[in-house]
């Protein structure tokens, strides 16, 4: 069975098929009119919301899908935008898009080191909706709705409220903590999806955080360019001109995802003069192969976006399935550094369980140190040894005699 509509090739890890930018048509949406197609209000009220719809579209739901949507809206809402689940070939069980946004019953597996909240969010949390973890920034939760639902959401105890978290937040007392605050110099608005709101929503909150004199630099987590490249509007784009440093971090992990219409979309919002980087989550079935991950990275350089973080899963409730181990991503960066341009490099970081904060995690390039010398290794593994003196200071030759010369 093949989706109507869509020109993605099969699955696959051909690379060069990979980096390919496609448009898929509306698909099983082939009636609706292009305007509708178009709108992003549309596009959030026509979402895949319940296992019926689900069946009706993707009739080859395997077991553990069926039984995991039929128990999904106890953990994590289902929610598909019509434009992303076009991306999906139902044909093939290991699709990658499949796998990120179809609830299985694996969900609903816990091992004992899993958590609810895996990054220590709610005990760093000085006011509903703010999570003060690093000294100069904090992370402004705005909203617990999302166009699409990643099944691995490291917030899926509040987002979507389907755990009965009941999530409000407190903007008068989000932007009065960080007014107090003068340490405080970035402010990273995400939740749920900032880019949900309406223009004039958004733009009222940008507003008062820009007002503070003490706050440097604002930053929007999203993925909607990705779920919903709708909402990238030209008038989105010229309201969030208005407040620069402005910048933006999308969500991406396989290439596939990377269309025609994502990259028009990115585009928008590089053209309004906003940085944009990407954080990948390290995920089996998806993107836990160095071909796909290379495909990924150098596409969205393509896209005029930064390969920022790579992020190993965290230890979310009911996630091992979707769990790839550090061993295959540290063997997936010893294949990207130096085998690609490093603009394209992310840092593979793990999120330390329990709140302790991003820990970058790296092949090991460095051998040896000692008193004199560093000795490195590169990614070909040929071994080169950095001279340097024990307090760091720079390394001189012993000086030589220079004799003077002799005049005519």
């Amino acid at each position: 069975m093949s989706n109507p509509g869509s020109e993605e090739p099969p699955s696959g890890h051909n690379a060069s098929l990979l980096k390919q930018f496609r448009t898929h048509g509306r698909g099983f949406w082939h009636d609706v009119a292009e305007s509708d197609w178009n709108d992003w209000r549309w596009q959030l009220r026509n979402r895949i919301t319940t296992l019926e719809q689900l069946q009706r579209l993707m009739p080859t739901l395997t077991p553990e899908e069926y039984a995991g949507t039929k128990l999904a809206n106890h953990k994590l809402a289902l929610a598909i935008t019509p434009y992303f689940f076009n991306l999906i070939d139902p044909a093939d069980e290991n699709c990658p898009i499949r796998w990120q946004v179809i609830p299985r019953v694996e969900e609903t597996h816990t091992a004992a080191w899993e958590m609810s909240d895996p990054c220590g969010e709610d005990s760093h949390s000085p006011v509903p909706g703010l999570v003060h973890r690093y000294p100069d920034r904090v992370l402004f939760l705005v909203t617990d709705r999302c166009a699409a639902y990643c099944r691995y959401c490291t917030r899926s105890r509040l987002v979507s409220n389907a755990t009965g978290y009941d999530f409000h937040p407190e903007f008068d007392k989000q932007v009065a903590y960080i007014r107090s605050h003068p340490e405080i110099r970035d402010v990273l608005l995400s939740g749920g999806d900032p880019l949900l709101f309406n223009d004039e929503r958004l733009e009222h909150l940008l507003a008062q955080l820009r007002a503070i004199p003490h706050v440097e630099f604002l930053r929007i987590g999203t993925r909607i360019p990705i779920f919903l490249p709708q909402r990238i509007t030209p008038g989105l784009c010229g309201m969030l001109k208005k407040f620069h440093p402005l910048f933006i971090s999308i969500h991406s992990n396989h290439p596939r995802e990377l269309t025609t219409e994502v990259r028009d979309a990115l585009g928008r919002l590089a053209d309004a003069g906003i940085p944009l980087g990407n954080q990948s989550v390290l995920l089996r079935h998806v993107n836990d192969d160095a071909e796909v991950m290379k495909a990924q990275i150098q596409k969205l350089l393509m896209c005029r976006v930064k390969p920022y973080y790579l992020y190993q899963t965290d230890l979310i409730s009911g996630s091992a399935h979707l769990r790839a181990s550090v061993r295959k991503g540290l063997e997936i960066m010893e294949k990207l550094r130096g085998h690609t341009t490093g603009y394209a490099v992310p840092t593979y970081v793990i999120d330390a369980p329990g709140g302790g904060g991003k820990v970058p995690v790296s092949p090991e390039y460095v051998l040896s140190r000692n008193a004199d010398r560093v000795v490195i290794r590169n990614f070909e593994g040929k071994i080169f040894e950095y001279p340097e003196s024990a307090d760091g200071t720079p390394q001189f030759a012993a000086p030589t005699e220079i004799e003077e010369p002799e005049l005519a």
